[in-house]
């Protein structure tokens, strides 16, 4: 089944070329634009689309601001924020309002496909600089500097694991990277997500938000 994508960009000439770029793609369905946050609301309650992709500056409202509308009255909607903005401020606010996704407009077109495709399995990606930024801050929050694991902490090995997975990395991705078996990722993955009983990338991302990792 194709992924139904909502264009949204306050530039025609950006659409044109993501369409073009993405048009072609056997698994993707463009199936409206938008140019304003107004728009694109009104495009999510008429075509429900499976993914929006979001630029932040839209002359209405912020991208951001209709990401809160469009996840508050459609939960199952992802979006995936296509932005020129990689400052700090941005990333953890659209992460609040229920974005799936953060690529900036610089990344290579397989990050953005890749980016949509995963928000469409109900997943999160974050481009690699975000996603380290969002694990460092998570680690430095649960554990005080220079303290050792004890009772529900992470080992050294689970953090290296959560850095992985947080950058959308696969079981055998991080085992390649870490020169362990894929059955030991698979076991570490369990301990870590058991330990902080979460069961998602999507749900570590919400979690660091509910601890004030992420703040608006």
């Amino acid at each position: 089944m194709k992924i139904r994508l909502l264009l949204v960009d306050d530039h025609a000439v950006v659409r044109s070329g993501l369409r073009m770029l993405l048009g072609n793609e056997s698994d993707v369905d463009i199936i409206g634009e938008a140019g304003t946050g107004q728009e694109a609301l009104a495009a999510v309650r008429q075509d429900r689309p499976q993914v929006v992709l979001m630029d932040i500056g839209l002359p209405d409202m912020s991208g951001i601001e209709a990401t809160k509308v469009i996840k508050d009255q459609f939960p199952q909607t992802a979006v995936v924020a296509l932005t020129i903005h990689e400052d700090e401020e941005y990333f953890f606010r659209m992460l609040e309002a229920g974005a799936s996704g953060y690529v900036p407009k610089r990344a290579a077109p397989g990050e953005l496909l890749t980016a949509i495709r995963t928000a469409a399995a109900g997943e999160v990606y974050l481009y690699p600089s975000m996603a380290k930024l969002l694990v460092r801050d998570y680690l430095s929050q649960e554990r005080p500097a220079g303290a050792k694991g004890s009772g529900s902490d992470l080992t050294e090995r689970e953090e290296q694991v959560l850095a992985c997975l947080a950058e959308g990395d696969t079981n055998e991705a991080i085992a390649e990277a870490l020169v362990i078996s894929p059955k030991t990722v698979a076991r570490h993955r369990e301990n870590l997500m058991h330990k902080l009983n979460l069961h998602s990338r999507a749900e570590l991302v919400r979690y660091a938000i509910r601890r004030g990792i992420i703040k608006a």
